[in-house]
């Protein structure tokens, strides 16, 4: 979902399939309630404009729906983030268009469905090391083309990251584990000789 500002600026959401149901499910509700609301009164708005929230969670990302009210009118502000970091994306939808919107999505969940696709268990949590002055993360996640875990390295707040498809994990930690030995070895030996 991509919101395109008077000045040119791009707001983007991203929903896997079956959260957008979710979505569509929660724009159904937020929608009654905006329904039931008599109009707005700019002298009685709430403490922090929100009239109604929910939360949905979907892998590694969080979404924050809050349907609030300002001096402008009643709107929908949908907020993603990502765990451990990462920016925070939003949209707003007024509130007079959420039902237009929760139909748009509705045809094209119908169109091409709800499934992901993807493993439907539970994933493995993610984990993280602390060495010298960098922090590792290992984080487990799956899109469209299967489960992956992406290593992440945060030194001074710069961040690099790879990602491994889980079909090749075993690869990986061979490879890893030959390294493992390999420097064992070499370790004792130059130990051994350094020894005589």
């Amino acid at each position: 979902v991509q919101q395109v500002g008077v000045g040119g600026r791009k707001s983007r959401l991203l929903l896997a399939m079956s959260t957008a149901a979710e979505f569509r499910d929660h724009l159904t509700s937020f929608s009654e309630l905006y329904a039931s609301l008599g109009p707005p009164n700019p002298e009685n708005l709430p403490e922090d404009g929100k009239l109604k929230s929910e939360i949905m969670i979907k892998d590694n990302r969080r979404y924050y729906l809050d349907l609030k009210e300002n001096s402008r009118g009643r709107f929908l502000r949908v907020s993603q983030t990502i765990a451990r970091g990462g920016p925070r994306s939003q949209i707003a939808i007024p509130a007079q268009g959420m039902i237009e919107f929760r139909d748009a999505l509705t045809d094209l969940l119908e169109e091409f469905g709800t499934d992901d696709g993807a493993f439907k268990g539970e994933l493995p949590e993610g984990r993280h090391m602390r060495v010298e002055n960098k922090t590792f993360y290992f984080d487990i996640g799956q899109n469209t083309r299967g489960i992956y875990m992406r290593i992440s390295e945060v030194k001074n707040n710069f961040r690099a990251a790879i990602t491994i498809p889980e079909k090749s994990w075993s690869r990986f930690r061979d490879s890893f584990s030959d390294y493992v030995e390999k420097m064992k070895e070499l370790t004792e030996k130059s130990a051994a000789e350094g020894g005589k």
